[in-house]
């Protein structure tokens, strides 16, 4: 009876591992599947810049650093290789988040949301992008949680963890010190009070957390507060062209709430609606420190840029060091839901069942990754542009610095919403044409009203001559256009 009860807890304790093996094995095919059929996108070209000639000066070196000593030493920097690292920590963010919430919130919820990782068509996307935002994601979804670890358990190593993967996170991106923020909300919630800051500072590995905190925060600080005014500065000045010809207007509170919008569109409405069960679920079970620590990692740094986005324009990705949170707390919903005894039989059907809808809302968006990568197909553009060019024309192109990339022998300038530089380098009469590469519009919100004059002078004066793109499965389209302007003919003189 021993024998039998020994040998059944030695196969419990073996099935989180062989899942997790299972799971980090699916995340590893869906990064690698197409990795580098793609194109390059636009903020990619930075990418390439920056890795061949990387520089400390740089406000994210981390990626560009590891591209260039790991990377660029033995295969080119080209479209695969760009992409492997952003791929690896994709994959590695899988049993990453399972280690960190098993501390967390225990195995199962642990399981639950490693699995929610490994299949999200966000997180493939970005791991699938020549970027750092997968490495953001993976530091952000230790570094907080290491810390808290910590100070809680008086736990130095869990804390040293924290601190190396929170440096790292912010030389990734600085956008991941807004985490810190949380923390700091978190730490002041939880000891404000007289008898906690006494109890907390008689502990020597919170008297050393604090003082890493506190110099960690200055750093931040002094580094990264000229850089957050230079930017806003910097987009007040930033004409509306380039890779942001597409975007998203309206006034304020519309903007705003199109960016949260955005954001839960980005994880999926039903990963956040689950997200936030969870932690609601931890908070009336009685883990209030870990509720309250994942509510203030998450309104902390969506508040912080939605207030910025007041006087800037940000990307709805800024958000993304918050993710974490909503991912451990969709595992606990799923957890908690899978020790509930609703009379079903397998009792796991009933949490396979919900964490299959949770999953299906993304599958549209996925599998679409596979058709056309989410992304512009200016490299196929660039190849049929070059077989039809002569001498004397000129190219214009949204994402210029692409389309540059893949067309060598023209040079192309960057497509604005002003159609006027478009009117002053249109070639006179025997002279070449104008070539203009532009998006097709594929949503709704996507105009403005100068977008409307650059389309009404494309429309009127110019014909088009090729569109490509591979139709999607969700909302999102990427279709690429090409129209030909032919020069003006001159006008004949009166008799």
């Amino acid at each position: 009876m021993n024998s039998a009860s020994a040998s059944s807890s030695r196969r419990s304790a073996a099935a989180p591992a062989l899942i997790l093996v299972g799971l980090i094995l699916l995340a590893l095919l869906l990064r690698a599947w197409r990795l580098g059929d793609w194109g390059f996108e636009a903020t990619e070209m930075f990418t390439l810049r920056d890795s061949n000639n990387p520089k400390l000066g740089n406000p994210r070196p981390v990626i560009y650093f590891l591209n260039y000593f790991l990377i660029r030493s033995w295969r080119p920097l080209d479209e695969l290789g760009l992409r492997l690292l952003p791929a690896l920590f994709g994959v590695l963010a899988v049993p990453a988040i399972y280690l960190v919430g098993r501390r967390l919130v225990g195995t199962r919820a642990a399981l639950f949301a490693a699995l929610l990782i490994a299949v999200s068509s966000f997180h493939v996307y970005y791991s699938q992008f020549a970027r750092y935002w997968s490495l953001v994601f993976l530091l952000s979804a230790i570094y907080p949680y290491a810390i808290y670890l910590g100070v809680r358990e008086r736990n130095r190593p869990a804390l040293i963890v924290g601190v190396v993967t929170g440096v790292l996170a912010i030389l990734s991106h600085p956008v991941s010190s807004l985490l810190v923020g949380g923390l700091g909300l978190w730490l002041l919630a939880t000891y404000l009070r007289r008898d906690h800051l006494v109890w907390l500072w008689g502990q020597r590995a919170a008297r050393w957390g604090m003082l890493v905190f506190v110099i960690v925060a200055l750093v931040i600080a002094v580094r990264y507060v000229p850089m957050l005014q230079d930017w806003v500065a910097g987009r007040h000045q930033q004409p509306k062209g380039g890779q942001f010809l597409l975007h998203l207007p309206g006034g304020r509170g519309f903007k705003q709430l199109a960016i949260l919008l955005s954001y839960a569109d980005t994880l999926t409405l039903p990963v956040v609606l689950a997200g936030l069960v969870g932690i609601v679920l931890l908070w009336q079970q009685g883990d209030r420190a870990l509720a309250l620590l994942l509510t203030c990692l998450l309104v902390f740094p969506v508040a912080f840029l939605i207030m910025v986005s007041f006087y800037a324009a940000i990307s709805t990705i800024y958000l993304l060091p918050s993710a974490p949170v909503l991912f451990y707390g969709a595992g606990v919903f799923l957890g908690r839901l899978a020790e509930v005894d609703l009379g079903l039989r397998p009792r796991w059907l009933a949490p396979a069942t919900v964490a299959a809808f949770i999953i299906v809302s993304g599958v549209p968006t996925l599998v679409s990754q596979y058709r056309d990568g989410r992304r512009y197909d200016f490299k196929s553009m660039a190849g049929w542009l070059n077989e039809r060019l002569e001498p004397g024309d000129v190219v214009f192109s949204d994402q210029h610095q692409v389309m540059q990339y893949y067309l060598k022998t023209t040079p192309v300038q960057r497509l604005v919403g002003d159609p006027a530089p478009l009117g002053a380098a249109m070639p006179g009469p025997g002279k070449g044409a104008l070539w203009v590469v532009a998006p097709a519009p594929s949503h709704a919100f996507r105009t403005n009203p100068r977008l409307g004059i650059l389309k009404t002078w494309i429309h009127t004066r110019c014909q088009l001559r090729n569109t490509l793109g591979s139709g999607r499965l969700d909302f999102r389209q990427h279709y690429l256009e090409i129209y030909r302007c032919p020069p003006a003919l001159p006008v004949a003189a009166s008799p």
